[in-house]
């Protein structure tokens, strides 16, 4: 990877960014040496301006980050790391050292539905022996629907009986396999939001 390090005095920025939740972790700054070692090591390495070294985040608290994916700016002159983190990043103890935890969870929440979705989709091309999700392709739509009905009255009851806890389960299969009954008609989550989305410009 080719990068401008003497752009800025041998430094080069490193937004952190949480590979599932899209969140903006942390800023910090890397040195050649630093980026070799964040590669090589599949750990982010930064070189701290304050103890004038290299540093990987989590060599003290274990709160590492493992690097998923490393991306450079069109003017190569900075860095978009995404990551894994293994407990808090910030040194308070919160998710991110910007903060906005609510945001965060919502929209971690939003990109592991899409991110379930592409699983099923990928098991209608590409069927996995012994996969629930091919199980109910196989039975046909018929059956899928059956089942959506079947989970969506199990939430009503637990709703209505102000069973919370066990309301989340049946919750989230009648989610489930509401993305698999997309999928078997041919349609995806996209679909149904481009319409929810028409719904909300009309008010």
């Amino acid at each position: 990877m080719e990068l401008d390090f003497e752009k800025a005095g041998g430094l080069v920025p490193a937004v952190i960014q949480d590979d599932l939740t899209g969140q903006v972790l942390m800023l910090g700054y890397m040195n050649q040496e630093a980026l070799e070692k964040t590669q090589q090591e599949g750990l982010v390495t930064f070189f701290s301006r304050t103890k004038n070294r290299l540093w990987t985040k989590g060599e003290t608290s274990s709160n590492t980050l493992e690097v998923i994916s490393i991306a450079k700016d069109c003017d190569n002159d900075s860095l978009l790391i995404k990551v894994k983190p293994n407990g808090p990043t910030c040194h308070t103890g919160s998710t991110s050292c910007f903060g906005e935890e609510e945001a965060a969870n919502r929209s971690g929440a939003i990109r592991f539905i899409a991110q379930l979705e592409g699983v099923i989709q990928n098991r209608k091309t590409n069927p996995e022996e012994g996969s629930y999700t091919n199980f109910l392709f196989n039975r046909g739509v018929n059956k899928i629907a059956q089942k959506v009905g079947e989970e969506a009255v199990e939430t009503v009851i637990d709703a209505v009986a102000g069973e919370i806890e066990t309301m989340k389960g049946e919750a989230a299969d009648l989610l489930y396999h509401l993305l698999v009954l997309l999928a078997a008609t041919g349609l995806e989550l996209k679909d149904v939001v481009a319409v929810l989305q028409e719904r909300h410009k009309a008010k």
